[in-house]
């Protein structure tokens, strides 16, 4: 923002003067903060830094100490240089003793050897700052009204991102807690280079602030989140130079990016947060209220009594009912919304989870069932089913399934023996694989422009047999509960399980909760930042010695280590060392964690911080 010594000099009033560097040319380049004119050897005392001095030399000492002291005073407030006018105290050039102090300090000394009316380079200077400084404003306004524009229509990350990069000319990249790149811009550089490796080159990147510069790596980092909880980091690449010019410290002349580029991604970044916050899908005016009703329930956001009261109103009785939370998901992912494929697997999301809202409140109707059906986020629907008493509930599932499958073929399970297995109970049924998941979020591809939801990584769930059509529906229901205050329970138990069996290898026409094991737990919390926040505080010393030592892969050599049941010698022979080598690893991995790898403990920290990672990676 503010004019360096060497644009200083250019200015006609000063080239008016004839001007000669006589030392410090390396400082040359210091940002001039503001012009002063001083004519007292004390001079410093009132300075701030960044300053340019202007004198005559009049007031200064005549001793060589005198001299020294001061520029030794000026350069130590950080003075951007100074310029002395021959004529009155210095007729031929100034004192060898001045311009050697000025050199050593590293501090343009520079000569007027014509007679110059200062006031006329201070009004040129200072015009400068000031026409930088309403630039700077204009910027600042222009950023502000973008992205209160984007807020006010709900634009989705992607697009934040893509405006981000578009003001700013830089490439930016919004990744969450495990450094998944959930959406990107490259500002016209080449995507792949910019993403390549791109894990272990943002765990490079580790400032400590909330938005600060890493010069480095040439990245400006800050935070995202809101109500203290952030689930993520915009990143902006800024070389330094171009279009956006550098900024100096005044004082220090160490580079940083430009005022208004720190304001631009700060504002991207609530945007971001906020967006996250409120965005909602286009709903009628019934689907809202069912919606507003189950998240209620989900979240406790109202009292029981007003969702039961405003159920009545729609001609739903909940009260004194045997309630059974039923979540409906498709088993892979939203696609991105740029596919053109024909398939359901293709359709665009937003379309795709209505109709599938739709299937579901026709399937409720034709099995002569009541309840509340919604979409609960923005991959599944979910129903609270009203029955008359427990004995109902088999049936009623069945029916509701099969109502389904009549109106999506592709519910139906593709194992006929698989029906007679229709989730009754609590899901006893011997080796059925449920088990939990949020659901909560819509996963993009990594690095996807046009991501749905930040917190999430790379996208897609896995099929459940070789083959098999990921366009198939997913039914889960929880447990039945008396009470409409429980009823929160049966639907997030539901979404747990309806997630969990994305990755579960049968097909039953009902999944329920049979068990979830460790590694379903955590494939269930895989987008919660706290569990996130655990990888990285057991296992973020490692993952940062790995990228910056990529071919010893440390990482590897714990896994073995713990999937062995901390047998050395057999966790050696799995991962091809010899054990000598092997120990040597397992002792840096304890020196580098900070942990005793033969206590029990510490270990199994560590064996689930590693499985929580799969998760994380895989989702």
């Amino acid at each position: 923002m503010f004019p360096t010594v060497r644009e200083v000099l250019a200015l006609d009033p000063v080239r008016h003067g004839a001007p000669r560097l006589v030392a410090g040319e390396a400082g040359l380049d210091r940002p001039v903060r503001w012009v002063h004119v001083a004519e007292v050897p004390d001079i410093a005392t009132l300075l701030r830094g960044g300053e340019l001095v202007l004198t005559t030399g009049i007031g200064l000492p005549g001793e060589d100490a005198g001299l020294r002291a001061f520029i030794g005073d000026l350069a130590g407030v950080g003075v951007s240089g100074l310029v002395v006018e021959l004529g009155r105290r210095y007729h031929t050039g100034v004192p060898r003793v001045m311009a050697a102090a000025a050199e050593r300090a590293g501090m343009p000394l520079v000569e007027l050897r014509r007679a110059t009316p200062f006031v006329r380079v201070t009004e040129a200077v200072h015009a400068l700052i000031v026409d930088a400084q309403l630039t700077e404003l204009r910027a600042a306004e222009e950023i502000h009204q973008r992205f209160t524009e984007l807020s006010v229509e709900g634009a989705d990350p992607g697009e934040v991102v893509r405006q981000a990069a578009e003001l700013s000319g830089c490439p930016v990249v919004l990744e969450n807690l495990s450094r998944q790149v959930l959406a990107y811009d490259p500002a016209r550089e080449n995507a792949e280079l910019l993403l390549d490796r791109w894990e272990q080159h943002s765990r490079r990147i580790r400032p400590a602030g909330r938005t600060v510069y890493d010069p480095d790596s040439g990245w400006l980092v800050t935070m995202v989140g809101a109500r203290g909880e952030d689930w993520g980091r915009l990143l902006l690449r800024w070389p330094g130079g171009g279009e956006w010019n550098s900024a100096r410290d005044a004082v220090t002349g160490a580079i940083s990016p430009p005022t208004r580029l720190t304001i631009l991604v700060e504002r991207a970044a609530s945007t971001l947060a906020l967006g996250r916050l409120i965005r909602r899908d286009a709903e009628g005016l019934e689907r809202q209220i069912h919606r507003t009703l189950l998240t209620a329930l989900l979240d406790r956001s109202r009292p029981v009594d007003e969702v039961a009261l405003r159920a009545r109103g729609l001609g739903l009785v909940l009260e004194r009912r045997h309630l059974v939370g039923v979540v409906v998901r498709h088993r892979a992912d939203e696609p991105d919304s740029g596919s053109t494929g024909t398939g359901d697997g293709d359709e665009p999301g937003p379309a795709r989870l209505r109709d599938l809202a739709e299937a579901v409140g026709q399937a409720v109707r034709e099995a002569n069932l009541t309840g509340l059906t919604s979409a609960v986020d923005d991959q599944a629907v979910g129903a609270l089913l009203a029955l008359p008493d427990p004995a109902a509930e088999e049936r009623a599932l069945a029916s509701f399934a099969a109502a389904l499958r009549r109106t999506r073929p592709e519910s139906r399970p593709s194992d006929p023996a698989a029906t007679r297995a229709v989730g009754g109970g609590k899901g006893a049924e011997p080796g059925r694989g449920a088990g939990g998941g949020k659901g909560a979020e819509s996963a993009r591809a990594a690095g996807g422009a046009k991501s749905a939801e930040p917190g999430r990584g790379a996208g897609g769930g896995k099929s459940a047999e070789p083959g098999r059509d990921t366009g198939g529906l997913i039914i889960a229901a929880g447990s039945g509960v008396s009470s409409l205050r429980e009823a929160g329970r049966s639907l997030i138990e539901a979404r747990q399980v309806a997630e969990a069996a994305r990755n579960d290898r049968r097909d039953l026409p009902i999944f329920r909760l049979p068990h979830v094991g460790l590694a379903g737990l955590l494939h269930l919390l895989r987008d919660e930042p706290r569990l996130q926040t655990f990888v990285e505080r057991e296992l973020g010393a490692l993952l940062a010695y790995d990228a910056r030592h990529p071919r010893e892969h440390l990482l590897g050599t714990l896994r073995a280590y713990l999937e062995q049941g901390r047998n050395k010698s057999a966790a050696a022979a799995a991962a091809h060392l010899s054990r000598p080598a092997f120990y040597e690893r397992l002792a840096r991995i304890g020196r580098i964690l900070d942990v005793d790898l033969d206590s029990v403990d510490a270990c199994l920290s560590l064996h689930v911080a590693l499985l929580a990672l799969d998760a994380i990676r895989t989702s």
